[in-house]
């Protein structure tokens, strides 16, 4: 890691990298996250700070986020999110298109697989860091998200510090993300903090009402029965008991009339979890059926869930194609060349696929499209021969398109149009294929 002067006015500027610098993240002071209790309030001072205009501070926030990361629902959407990006197929192409088979071992390992987790991962945090580790194999570590401060471009040593290491420009730290952007768990925080206020009210209505009442009658002036009651209750288990003198008027108000099944809990309970699938996923019905579900309804969120898992594509090769990564790739002496771009290969959907091969066909009939366009659109792999095989495809629909004219009959009232013999090609001109063809014809060919 290249080492860090300030100068008289406190700025901090990059030097030379020495060899066997130590990394940034073993100098860090890290602390673990705030696991106290967490209201809205703390959510609303955790975001002011954030966005202070002149000292902004995420440290607050991101220990709410860890906090939230907590709730069951919002980690498996989440992951349900990046698991979506991760099971595609990822291929690497040089400048002229032609796929890198040497990279396949790359993609396919752990730590490549990390990465593009990472880059899902700053989606919800907004923000992430990786400094790579210099060695023979590709290597990182994630820095502290709390650590890094983006509007100065520094790595601070202390989680509210300010003064710490510049990665400007430094080749083996990739920071990913906006310095505005402070991820979608944001909104989902909000939700996830409701949900779990409801859960304790929702866990203390069953430990209340969940058991039946004891109520048990007593003299106001029978002392001595009223601890022999006492003690019978103390004994008889741990149920909600009541001793009331008889003389006294009780009404108990349960909220058993408008709340007698936890329905209330229930609902928003599901209310906030349907929020936070809106916010990460898009949708809800892809991850819980509704009451009034349906399959066109569940077809279309499904359709939501496509174009969400496309969006994060487009990112996650925005990122894998800059020339940040690109130049951590190189330290690393993988076949990674100038002009090369890393892309998705195209997944198969017959129902869909049948559907654009009978409008593609129709199109065509009407107006000419280029060759190119079924390669790229059909992800069909162009063939190194191709005008070759172009022309030896023509060559024979000519020949077939003749062959078809000869036996066609005449209209009736016109005579038959004298044809003149087809004028035969050089036979050393041909493949190997094409030339015994030929010879085969012309051995049995009818005689005039």
């Amino acid at each position: 890691m290249a080492s860090r002067r300030k100068t008289k006015k406190g700025a901090v500027t990059k030097t030379e990298e020495p060899k066997n610098a130590p990394l940034i993240v073993q100098e860090l002071n890290i602390m673990s996250a705030d696991r106290s209790q967490k209201d809205i309030g703390d959510f609303k001072m955790a975001l002011q700070s954030a966005e202070s205009i002149h000292y902004p501070q995420r440290v607050r926030l991101y220990d709410l986020y860890d906090d939230v990361l907590i709730d069951g629902h919002l980690t498996g959407i989440i992951e349900k999110r990046a698991d979506s990006i991760l099971n595609k197929k990822l291929i690497y192409k040089d400048s002229g298109g032609k796929k890198v088979d040497l990279m396949d071992k790359t993609i396919k390992s752990k730590v490549f697989r990390a990465v593009i987790k990472k880059i899902m991962e700053t989606k919800a945090w907004g923000l992430s860091g990786l400094e790579f580790i210099p060695g023979p194999k590709m290597k990182f570590k994630e820095l502290p998200r709390k650590h890094i401060k983006p509007h100065k471009k520094t790595i601070s040593i202390d989680q509210y510090g300010e003064e710490g290491t510049s990665y400007d420009g430094v080749s083996n730290v990739w920071i990913l993300g906006d310095e505005k952007d402070l991820g979608y768990l944001l909104k989902c925080s909000f939700y996830a903090i409701w949900k779990r206020g409801n859960m304790a009210d929702w866990a203390q209505y069953i430990e209340i009402f969940g058991q039946p009442v004891r109520i048990i009658y007593y003299d106001v002036y029978d002392q001595k029965t009223r601890t022999e009651l006492r003690k019978v209750l103390d004994e008889s288990g741990s149920s909600l008991t009541m001793m009331i003198p008889k003389q006294a008027q009780f009404d108990m108000k349960d909220g058993k009339q408008s709340n007698g099944t936890g329905e209330l809990q229930e609902k928003f309970y599901g209310v906030c979890n349907e929020e936070m699938s809106i916010v990460v996923l898009g949708n809800t019905e892809t991850t819980k059926s509704s009451s009034s579900s349906g399959y066109a309804q569940s077809k279309e969120h499904g359709k939501q869930q496509v174009a969400k898992t496309e969006s994060d594509m487009f990112d996650v090769i925005d990122d894998l194609n800059s020339d940040e990564f690109t130049t951590i790739l190189k330290s690393y002496g993988l076949p990674v060349v100038d002009g090369g771009y890393f892309e998705y290969e195209i997944e198969t959907n017959l129902e869909e696929l049948k559907t654009k091969v009978e409008i593609d066909i129709k199109v065509s009939s009407k107006v000419p499209i280029a060759d190119d366009y079924w390669y790229e659109t059909y992800g069909i792999p162009k063939p190194d021969n191709y005008d070759e095989l172009k022309a030896q495809m023509e060559a024979d629909k000519a020949m077939r398109n003749g062959l078809d004219d000869e036996n066609t009959p005449p209209k009736p009232g016109k005579p038959p149009i004298a044809k003149k013999p087809p004028v035969k090609k050089p036979v050393k001109n041909l493949n190997a294929l094409v030339r015994l063809r030929t010879l085969l014809a012309d051995f049995f060919d009818p005689a005039p």
